[in-house]
């Protein structure tokens, strides 16, 4: 066999050292990865064939989120090309890690789920060409390369949340932390596949950006392709696929669990040289997904227009009313019904509704894991909660007094001056950054003298938006399972537009696990172990020891 040399690498997923992290039940990451040569690619740019002779074996170190450790064999096949005809192989790559031995006993997983975890963040590139093993994959291009020359609009920040930054799958981009989902799931005996991906700053010499939508999407529909034509070579049941995502790769693991199979994407994929194979999942984990672009900053103005920015200083609320009276009109158009029995869902009851479904227990599950003490603590310092009988309750405007200062400034995601990561990620050709709402448009800050959008932002639209093959034209192949997470305080994007997914699958009848983490900001994943747990009651898979979960 090629490749056999074995490399060590020791991760610890433990309990958080933090107060906020361990109240929670979050995780802390931290690794430390040995040298030597790494596995060069074992299938050509050409070929669509899985070497499966072409691998790395290493041993990794795993603590679980109940604080016990494993020893982890596994097989590592490093950056092979999954499309035949790639514009970029150095991001249409992808990476494959099946576990041997678990805790010195021998495993099988031939059958087992498949995690596909992807990397981007900021609609950013991804690559896992460097990657040293699994979990090790990250963003490339720098952060620099959008519009406005700061992070990216959406970009996990490491900074955000007092959980594991960037778990998983936007590891590097928040402080190199690894992610806990792979690793998790490789010591539960799953097959892990991590796809890079192309993303918006990527340029070629003649000045043409070459990742912008709907490149990311389409990318990782070819990866699935890749994985799903090579059944019975890559170890793993491919019709159990699980994406998994966070930020702008929470979007795109929506988007890819919401759009399995359909026909819009195929010119994009026959021009890759992509699979002839479905790329249709099994089931989709999202974490604060940054999607629904186009009606992103009504929903984000209903949400937190009243809110200051961090300076204090109040946004325009011409413009934020405005905006959210598109929310209002948008919202009312879905038709969608809460869950829980909550009825029809409006912009006049919709804080209700988040307060009822997700904020109350979710405050109510934080402050039950604390100690009488922490409790009566955080209780003393946070006077708006009513804590009676093992409840939290409280009401919608004092909740976003606790949040206090929103991130974004005002449209948050289509500027009228195209500074926006995601007015890049709309670009075409040479052309950097370009609107994708009329009232942006409209509102045009940097001399456009256009009356209409391009007439190809319809179709990118329809091609980046999970919510069309949801709650517009419901899809047939989409995933029939849904873990969507996403902090309570994360002012990246609008409580709705998760609520909005779920629900949407929900009325369909697809099986709808969501919730939102207390007091966590931006990327926050502070119970990876139930994900994984999860994963293996949807599956039908019996999962080892990355399912357990600390009490």
């Amino acid at each position: 066999m090629k490749h056999r040399a074995v490399k060590r690498r020791s991760v610890v997923l433990g309990l958080g050292a933090t107060a906020g992290v361990a109240a929670v039940g979050g995780i802390a990451l931290s690794a430390q990865a040995s040298s030597g040569t790494s596995t060069s690619s074992s299938s050509g740019a050409g070929s669509l064939a899985f070497d499966p002779d072409g691998y790395t074996k290493l041993t990794t170190t795993v603590t679980d989120t109940a604080g016990d450790a494993h020893s982890v064999t596994y097989h590592f096949w490093k950056a092979i090309t999954y499309v035949a005809k790639p514009v970029d192989a150095t991001y249409q790559s992808l990476n494959v890690s099946v576990p041997v031995e678990i805790d010195g006993t021998a495993v099988d997983a031939s059958n087992a789920p498949i995690l596909f975890a992807n990397s981007v963040g900021g609609y950013m590139p991804s690559s896992v060409a460097d990657a040293t093993g699994v979990g090790a994959g990250g963003m490339g291009g720098g952060m620099g390369g959008g519009a406005g020359g700061g992070a990216p609009s959406g970009a996990p920040s490491a900074s955000a949340s007092a959980s594991a930054p960037g778990a998983n799958g936007n590891t590097n981009a928040t402080g190199g932390a690894l992610s806990s989902n792979q690793l998790l799931a490789l010591a539960a005996g799953y097959v892990v596949v991590e796809p890079g991906a192309r993303g918006r700053t990527l340029k070629n010499s003649a000045g043409e950006y070459y990742g912008v939508a709907p490149a990311a999407i389409v990318d990782l529909k070819a990866a699935v392709r890749y994985v799903r034509a090579n059944k019975g070579v890559i170890p793993g049941d491919t019709d159990r696929i699980v994406s998994a995502g966070t930020s702008a790769g929470g979007a795109l693991s929506s988007l890819l669990g919401a759009s399995g199979d359909s026909p819009l994407y195929d010119k994009y994929l026959e021009e890759l040289g992509a699979a002839d194979a479905s790329d249709a999942i099994f089931a989709t984990g999202a974490w604060c997904p940054i999607t629904d672009l186009e009606h992103a900053d009504g929903s984000y103005e209903w949400n937190w227009g009243t809110n200051a920015l961090s300076t204090g200083t109040q946004v325009d609320q011409t413009v934020s009313k405005a905006l959210r009276s598109q929310f209002a009109e948008y919202q009312a158009g879905l038709k969608l019904r809460g869950l829980g029995g909550f009825g029809a869902l409006n912009a006049r009851n919709y804080d209700e509704y988040l307060v009822e479904q997700y904020l109350e227990p979710s405050a109510t599950t934080y402050l039950a894991a604390l100690s009488d003490t922490a409790r009566e603590t955080y209780l003393a310092a946070n006077t708006f909660i009513t804590w009676k009988n093992g409840k939290a309750t409280f009401t919608w405007a004092d909740f976003l007094t606790h949040v206090g200062a929103r991130k974004k400034n005002t449209p948050a995601f289509d500027a009228f001056d195209l500074s926006a990561g995601e007015n890049n990620e709309f670009g075409k050709g040479t052309v950097l950054s370009r609107h994708f709402t009329a009232y942006s448009l409209k509102n045009d800050t940097t001399g456009l003298t256009a009356k209409r959008l391009d007439s190809d932002i319809p179709e990118m639209l329809r091609l980046m938006n999970p919510m069309y093959f949801l709650a517009d034209k419901p899809n047939a192949g989409r995933s029939k399972h849904w873990w969507i997470r996403l902090g309570t305080k994360d002012s990246d994007t609008s409580l709705t537009v998760s609520a909005n997914i779920a629900a949407a699958a929900n009325g369909l009848g697809d099986d709808v696990n969501h919730l939102y983490y207390w007091d966590q900001g931006h990327g926050a994943n502070t119970d990876p172990g139930d994900f994984i747990a999860w994963i293996a009651k949807v599956t039908g898979h019996k999962a080892k020891a990355g399912s357990k979960v600390k009490k």
